[in-house]
């Protein structure tokens, strides 16, 4: 049997990882500017993190959702208290995806609706309605263009209050900085309008925070930049250091019913083990406030490279763009300066997620390669 072949491969293989860093079977040494899609929070392979999970394999490592699990409860303490969503309660699944499916399907109940809202270049995951509410047609196929799905373009209030004045609108879901598409986002007004006709119209405000959450914004999650409160938040990537794990954050005037939400593997004692283990070392460590003055260094930095057109994001959630593809600057970066880099829907766009424990010396490294690179 071989590998359904889905994935456009670099011929690189990673054998070890420690922190900032990733060695591939050839003992070539890279430094990891995208932590696997920004999945990697605190530090590849942290010894913490590591030794958590080894504990807690030896006691139990999966149980199902029919038995008291003490970690789940422990992990909703700590993300409430660290995050300052004391107010929301947390249903624990696999992926972003998942959590995103879980967040819309909890939206219709909750309505009677079907129809969402969504935003133009838009990611929110590769399932049913996460897809289907994913601006990309490509990866859409019929099954998932039956949802009822209207893309409006970011910042555009009056197109928002125009579709949501029919009255059949279930949701809005927007991401706090957006990943895949390229890394834009809603000005603080903007949010702060969409959140207010969203509570007049009794419409469901979910805040996918799969990416720019977990400190990657500089805050705990990129809503709170702008001073609002969602009614549901996702949350996956950086909450699991790499082990599988995702939530959603539901606000507490939504009551829970028994079938309502389900799932096998979510919550489960390893991946409990690992987001506790996660939300321990980023309070221990301080890796909010070394996000903020990791991220004023870059920008001081990266304003005496050449060719550059626009910085993107906030925090450790960048974009870099240029007025040409970057195709071969990111092959270029990882076989002649070993350095990994990510890509997004627009073409001209370098994108920068490592993980939060990065120092300003491994950005010195980054910028003097770059450098480099464009004045070959």
């Amino acid at each position: 049997m071989e590998l359904f072949d889905v994935y456009p491969l670099y011929n690189v293989t990673p054998v070890k990882a420690e922190d900032v860093y990733v060695w591939d079977e050839n003992n070539i040494k890279y430094l990891d500017l995208y932590g696997g899609h920004g999945v990697i929070s605190i530090g590849h392979s942290h010894p913490e993190y590591v030794k958590s999970l080894s504990e807690q394999l030896t006691k139990i490592g999966f149980y199902s959702n029919s038995i008291v699990n003490p970690l789940q409860q422990e992990l909703a303490h700590k993300l409430g208290k660290l995050s300052g969503c004391e107010n929301y309660n947390l249903f624990l699944c696999n992926s972003g995806a998942e959590a995103n499916e879980n967040a819309l399907k909890l939206a219709s109940f909750e309505t009677g609706k079907s129809r969402i809202i969504s935003f133009e270049n838009a990611f929110h995951g590769r399932t049913s309605a996460a897809v289907a509410v994913t601006d990309n047609t490509r990866i859409n196929a019929p099954i998932n263009l039956q949802q009822a799905v209207t893309f409006l373009p970011l910042n555009d209030m009056e197109l928002v209050i125009h579709e949501i004045g029919k009255g059949d609108v279930a949701a809005v879901i927007i991401e706090g900085i957006q990943g895949v598409g390229g890394l834009d986002e809603g000005t603080t007004e903007f949010f702060q309008e969409v959140q207010k006709e969203c509570n007049k119209n009794k419409v469901v405000l979910i805040l996918d925070e799969v990416q720019s959450g977990y400190g990657r914004s500089g805050k705990f999650f990129a809503f709170q930049h702008h001073n609002i409160q969602p009614d549901v938040i996702t949350v996956a990537k950086g909450m699991g250091n790499g082990f599988p794990i995702g939530g959603v954050l539901i606000a507490d005037k939504y009551k829970a019913k028994y079938g309502m939400l389900g799932t096998t593997f979510g919550g489960n004692h390893l991946a409990c083990a690992a987001a506790i283990s996660v939300l321990d070392i980023m309070e221990n460590e301080k890796l909010l406030a070394n996000v903020k003055k990791v991220y004023a260094y870059f920008l001081q930095e990266i304003s005496t490279v050449p060719k550059i057109k626009k910085i993107k994001g906030k925090g450790l959630m960048l974009g870099i763009e240029f007025d040409f593809e970057v195709g071969e600057l990111r092959k270029k970066l990882i076989f002649d300066k070993h350095i990994f880099t990510g890509g997004s829907n627009n073409k001209k766009l370098l994108r920068i997620l490592p993980p939060l424990s990065i120092k300003k010396e491994h950005v010195a490294i980054f910028i003097n390669a770059l450098k480099e690179i464009l004045d070959s």
